[in-house]
């Protein structure tokens, strides 16, 4: 089964849920886990770079995040290690899967409008083709509105 888990988390709270899972699924699989909290490069932000050249982000909440996903991990008995990193989700990730070697990919998902997917990219898909092992795509366990108004 699997052994090598890489769980990736942007902060936000649907990949937060995918981290809980994946701590989970790792502590019962006896695998080793990796977590990569990885913050896309967000046009905003290359804007604001572009007028100012030189601004810096605080990667602080990042870092803060990493270390209490590594504590919770450790917690549970999971051997665990991590990096944070910036750019591209779906490279990042496929990157950090072939050198940790992991045999699974959890992540979060989020709805988002098509403005907001023209926006940021069809990553989601581009992640199929980078990532050589199976994903598994955690999602909160309440019912959303819109699931509800269709059954």
């Amino acid at each position: 089964m699997y052994k090598r888990i890489l769980l990736a988390s942007d902060g936000a709270h649907e990949s937060l849920v995918a981290l809980r899972e994946g701590a989970l699924m790792a502590q019962a699989l006896g695998a080793v886990a990796f977590l990569l909290i990885v913050e896309g490069e967000s046009a905003g932000f290359q804007f604001v770079n572009a007028v100012h050249p030189g601004v810096q982000r605080d990667p602080q909440p990042l870092l803060d995040l990493l270390a209490l996903g590594l504590d919770r991990l450790r917690t549970l008995g999971v051997e665990a290690q991590g990096q944070v990193c910036i750019g591209e989700p779906a490279l990042v990730i496929g990157e950090t899967a072939r050198t940790f070697g992991a045999d699974l990919v959890i992540v979060g998902h989020r709805r988002q409008s098509i403005l907001q997917r023209w926006w940021s990219g069809a990553s989601g898909a581009y992640l199929v083709d980078q990532v050589g092992c199976s994903i598994l795509v955690a999602r909160p366990r309440h019912t959303e509105p819109a699931q509800a108004d269709r059954r």
